[in-house]
């Protein structure tokens, strides 16, 4: 940026991986009080920037007032800002930070674009009534789903699905009917369903015979070919399509199958692409939070157009959420060409980036400057820490607290003091920020009644279309 006469100019210098960010952080802070150029050092990790590194690459800051570096710059900086006449300081440890290290108010980002639909299913529809069905629609809507799947099931009648179909629509939501059985697809699309799941090379006959947009799946697990001559047959036909290579759970073809989707994107940079990831999130005894924030970056590097979700298990109670949130991080990501990170920490559901708001020491000035008898309980690195005018105490454990406080004849405090403490050790068993009388936060693993850290369906939110001419 150019100099304005009488402001300051910094240097900001970073790595190849933040400079983007950089960039657009320093670029949206509101009037910053002076001009700024980024530098970018010849290195991937602004993280591993030293002293040394700066003062062998930097050879000279004519014009500058100051240069900031990232905070966590090892090494001492006097020495180099003798060597350029300019002093040298440390900025924020996360570049999130920065605009507060400035005293501006941080930049709250856009979450309300994203790429990837999400098809949600209703499991065992033909076993529900079509009120329920209707009902289940609404929940999943309201936590993310673009488009609603009824999944029917095998060798089961399936007597309302024309019903059913129209049900779903009146309600305003877009209808796509899962089922391997010919005679259910065919009812499903000449019902009005949007989407037929999932049709194979023999049975692309199906697309003939309705308007539906087909999924298609390869005719064998594993049969990248024949999903191709299927895709070839219908693009001869001028007919949408998505394609859906599978993918395959974890030590059953996992890592092939990912292979899969990369090839055929290769392949096809203009065709539409499924991925259904129930595979993973319900066949894999692990918090599905992580899962769907790595799946949603291959998600947004290879452009699928649509995510099949599954939300049956008890411990992938939330994944409609989770996906919802990952899809929306991983574009606005993508977007500033930036890291995933910093952009929400709603998919932070155990851990946080800054757990604790006070270290040890601050927490005893705190302690010692108090002259009432109220409480207060903060969690630090060594514990959880209560103290008044009284004295100030550490433990781990709450019990441990208990012979000390004198609260045996004041039931009403000692409940409230009981509440504190036992958020104040999950904070600090987890590594959670605890703020006392505030509940703690489990992004979207909570309801957005719950909690609010992301709006699943805000208003306004907006399918974003990529650069790419899609086939779907």
């Amino acid at each position: 940026m150019s100099a304005a006469e009488g402001q300051e100019r910094i240097l900001f210098l970073t790595g190849r991986l933040a400079e983007k960010s950089l960039r657009r952080t320093l670029g949206a802070m509101a009037a910053p009080p002076f001009e700024w150029e980024v530098r970018e050092l010849g290195l991937s990790v602004a993280a591993l920037m030293t002293a040394d590194m700066i003062g062998r690459r930097l050879a000279d800051a004519p014009g500058f007032d100051r240069i900031v570096v990232p905070g966590r710059c090892r090494g001492d900086l006097d020495p180099v800002a003798r060597q350029l006449g300019v002093p040298v300081v440390r900025g924020p440890e996360e570049l999130v930070d920065l605009p507060k290290f400035f005293g501006r108010a941080a930049e709250a980002r856009d979450l309300s674009r994203y790429e990837a639909r999400l098809f949600v299913e209703i499991i065992d529809a033909p076993q529900l009534s079509v009120e329920v069905i209707g009902q289940r629609a609404r929940e999943l809507a309201a936590q993310g789903a673009d488009v609603i799947d009824l999944g029917c099931l095998p060798a089961t009648p399936f007597p309302h699905l024309e019903e059913a179909v129209a049900h779903v629509k009146s309600l305003g939501f877009a209808v796509s009917v899962d089922s391997l059985e010919t005679d259910e697809l065919l009812r499903g699309g000449k019902a009005g369903a949007d989407f037929l799941l999932s049709l194979k090379e023999d049975t692309l006959w199906i697309a003939d015979e309705v308007a539906a947009t087909p999924i298609l799946i390869p005719t064998e697990a594993g049969d990248l070919a024949s999903l191709e001559r299927a895709m070839a047959l219908l693009d001869h036909k001028g007919r949408r399509y998505l394609a859906d290579p599978i993918l395959d759970p974890i030590h059953f073809g996992f890592t092939d199958s990912i292979a899969r989707y990369h090839a055929l994107r290769a392949a096809h940079p203009d065709a539409g692409i499924m991925m259904g990831i129930g595979n993973v999130t319900e066949l894999t005894h692990a918090d599905t939070m992580g899962m769907n924030a790595l799946l949603f970056g291959i998600v947004s590097e290879l452009h699928i157009d649509a995510v099949l979700v599954v939300q049956v298990s008890e411990h992938a109670r939330s994944v409609v959420r989770e996906a919802d949130a990952a899809r929306r991080i991983m574009f606005a990501a993508r977007e500033e060409g930036a890291l995933p990170k910093d952009v929400s920490g709603v998919l932070m559901a155990l851990h946080e980036k800054k757990p604790f708001v006070h270290d040890v020491d601050e927490i005893a000035e705190l302690a010692a400057a108090v002259r009432d008898p109220n409480f207060r309980v903060m969690a630090a690195p060594d514990g959880m820490h209560v103290f008044n005018r009284d004295g100030h105490r550490v433990a781990t454990d709450p019990f441990a607290f208990w012979p000390e406080l004198g609260l045996e004849h004041d039931a009403a405090h000692a409940f409230y003091l009981g509440v504190e403490l036992a958020r104040a050790q999950i904070g600090w068993q987890l590594g959670k920020r605890y703020v006392q009388d505030e509940a703690l936060r489990w992004g979207a693993a909570l309801p957005p009644s719950a909690e609010s850290l992301l709006e699943p369906k805000a208003p306004g939110a907006t399918l974003a279309h990529g650069r790419r001419k899609r086939s779907s």
